[in-house]
């Protein structure tokens, strides 16, 4: 590698988990030089032939590589090849490509061996060689950091291109709640009735980081309403009545709290393309969306049939050697769906000849996420359950199958994340929720407030 002379220019080392991630990270540091040690290309080859959905990102990594690499000389790929930039933007930096397995040991006693060890070699060594240069290793295998951290590699990090926020505290609601009354917080409003609908005019100060479609309560319980306007000078609401809100409901089910409420005036609403439902276990985030769906198919007859899909464990890997068709093979991943079938019908004569009527009424089919690629899919709904292990490549590639008159249901608790490489902020579905914020096809509601025990109740305060 040709030595930089700009002090502000920082070295960042890409892992093999950060393409498979996001195959074109290496375009996105801006002025800064990019090194991708052989034995990172070398594991994307031995993962690109295998029959898995990690298997497309590993080839788009390559290709993007190629595309990059293709016309540079031997010369060239030590010198560093330049990364292309869009439109007139300041100079980019350079991708190099490494041969690691001819450096030396930079630690006595840390194994060469193993790939990790041979980047984190990589790493060390470009620390010493490129001083004062910072050398930074980028990779979302926390157990890496850790180890690199110990090797005295003074600079690792996640990848964090892809991380809309710092803190998942922060994350959008879907609703905001005025302390006390509303009306009190309000002042003078313009008000106006259209057929059966009344909305108010509110000045923009009142709230001024509203969002489109983002439910409006307040403390006292006396109001309820949803922005469905935003001008530089006012935002439009709809009033819905909190009492009224609170007797929505859909198959049998009524909401036990405000929270539960909006999502299911959110789930029915038919101009919502996309309805996304955070919250912890037990808050009634599936009940409420299986409910709506049914509501939605066989008593309004607005949509065909219910698509239900989720990753399965290792990162919607295969669906292993399970017996059976697809639907079959899927079943165990789907149980909290056989479960709230359940306990919508329990109370029949027959609750479980009952679930397989409604199950064939409805339509419902059980997908592995590993085969919505590719599929178009017209006047269904979606339920996506479990997505917070999903990335936001793979949330994207199930959004884009979405379409015409398909509604979209992802539901998820971000603190149950099983994914060795997402958090809950990089996680797909604290990406949607911040991306989505303000398209007036989507609302999010959190889910707070209900559990399902007094066991679970406990669990969740003291666990």
């Amino acid at each position: 590698m040709a030595r930089r002379k700009s002090k502000d220019k920082k070295i960042y080392v890409l892992d093999t988990n950060i393409l498979l991630h996001e195959p074109f990270a290496f375009l996105n540091f801006e002025e800064h030089d990019v090194v991708i040690p052989m034995t990172v290309l070398e594991e994307l080859d031995h993962i690109k032939d295998r029959n898995k959905d990690v298997s497309r990102d590993a080839r788009v990594a390559i290709r993007a590589l190629e595309d990059v690499l293709k016309d540079a000389s031997p010369e060239q790929m030590l010198q560093g090849v330049a990364i292309p930039r869009a439109g007139e933007q300041r100079s980019g930096g350079h991708v190099f490509i490494i041969n690691d397995h001819h450096i030396s040991d930079q630690i006595p006693g840390l194994p060469g061996g193993e790939n990790d060890h041979l980047i984190i070699n990589t790493a060390l060594y470009l620390q010493r060689e490129k001083s004062p240069t910072k050398v930074i290793l980028v990779t979302k295998d926390i157990n890496m950091r850790l180890k690199a951290k110990g090797a005295g590699l003074k600079l690792v990090e996640d990848y964090r291109t892809d991380q809309l926020i710092d803190d998942v505290r922060f994350l959008y609601k879907g609703y905001y709640k005025f302390p006390g009354d509303f009306w009190s917080q309000v002042g003078e409003c313009r008000s106006e009735n259209e057929g059966r609908e009344t909305f108010h005019f509110v000045n923009r100060s009142v709230l001024p980081n509203a969002y489109l479609n983002e439910y409006l309560i307040d403390e006292v319980e006396g109001f309820a309403g949803k922005v469905v306007a935003i001008t530089d000078k006012e935002i439009r609401i709809l009033d819905f009545g909190y009492e009224r809100l609170m007797h929505r409901h859909a198959w049998g089910i009524h909401p036990k709290n405000i929270y539960q409420a909006m999502a299911m005036q959110a789930l029915l609403d038919p101009n919502m393309d996309l309805v996304i439902l955070t919250g912890p276990a037990g808050c009634g985030k599936t009940l409420i969306a299986l409910a709506a769906a049914l509501e939605l198919v066989i008593e309004k007859g607005m949509y065909d049939k219910v698509i239900v899909t989720r990753n399965t464990p290792e990162i919607a890997e295969s669906i292993g050697f399970l017996p059976g068709t697809e639907e079959e093979k899927m079943a165990p991943w789907l149980a909290a769906i056989t479960d709230s079938l359940e306990v919508l019908h329990k109370t029949d004569e027959h609750p479980h000849a009952s679930v397989n009527y409604i199950m064939e009424k409805a339509n419902i089919q059980f997908k592995s996420v590993n085969f919505m690629r590719g599929r178009s899919i017209q006047n269904a709904i979606v339920i996506l359950d479990e997505c917070q292990n999903l990335s936001a490549a793979q949330l994207k590639t199930i959004i884009t199958r979405c379409g015409e008159g398909t509604k979209l249901i992802c539901s998820g608790n971000l603190s149950q994340i099983d994914s060795n490489y997402l958090t809950a902020v990089t996680s797909g579905l604290t990406y949607i929720v911040e991306r989505f914020k303000n398209f007036e096809g989507s609302t999010t509601i959190n889910l707070n407030g209900v559990v399902r025990s007094r066991l679970a109740s406990f669990a969740e305060a003291n666990l």
